[in-house]
């Protein structure tokens, strides 16, 4: 099967440019409503699905992936978007992979706005950090003993209360701070330890993806 008929929407859990480096095929900016019929007339026959567009436009459709499928199209999803209608059209034959797509599967997480964030428009990179990033950092840092169990809990909740474009790893500590929660000093090495350290699922996701795609494209 030929590199030029795969094509993958993405941007955000991962950039183009990385994309490129690991997988040889067409990028497209994060997925939104009646992209899928533009790339089955176009004659792609392998369509991965990574990022997609949540509350500013209209979100891709199942029914426009399930037409995919019908067509023999193969549709792989994961990371954010792509994990979440995987999630939902793995029974329908759409291919899901990662731990985001499991977690949405299992109903470990339920929420749209886990994977949501705010974007640059030019560039599709993320200018806010996705919640389920967040989360899964937090316990991290909770492993370190930088924080304890009860700390995170509380930075998590308040993390989830924030509206999904404004939330960052400098408004985690500093609620922290601020609700008195730890002193500036432990805040300051939480921050710095977030910054560093970012247990990011939505690109190790992404990158997952890709690999399914390269094994599936080259049967």
């Amino acid at each position: 099967m030929s590199n030029n008929k795969i094509v993958i929407f993405t941007g955000t859990s991962i950039s183009h440019k990385e994309a490129k480096s690991l997988l040889d095929a067409t990028y497209m900016p994060p997925i939104f409503r009646g992209n899928i019929d533009q790339v089955l007339r176009e004659g792609y026959r392998v369509i991965g699905i990574i990022d997609g567009i949540f509350f500013n436009r209209a979100a891709v459709a199942h029914k426009e992936i399930l037409h995919a499928l019908k067509t023999g199209a193969k549709v792989v999803g994961g990371g954010s978007m792509g994990a979440l209608r995987a999630s939902e059209l793995d029974v329908h034959g759409m291919i899901g992979v990662g731990m985001i797509y499991e977690w949405y599967k299992d109903g470990v997480i339920e929420d749209d706005d886990e994977v949501a964030v705010a974007t640059n428009p030019e560039t599709f990179e993320p200018v806010s950090s996705p919640m389920i990033n967040i989360r899964e950092t937090l316990k991290a840092a909770c492993r370190e003993g930088i924080i304890d169990n009860t700390i995170r809990m509380e930075l998590t909740i308040a993390a989830k209360k924030t509206q999904y474009g404004h939330r960052s790893y400098l408004g985690v500590v500093q609620n922290g701070i601020k609700t008195k929660l730890f002193s500036e000093e432990v805040g300051k090495k939480l921050l710095e330890y977030c910054r560093n350290h970012e247990a990011d699922i939505k690109k190790q996701d992404a990158i997952m993806v890709l690999n399914k795609i390269k094994e599936i494209s080259s049967l």
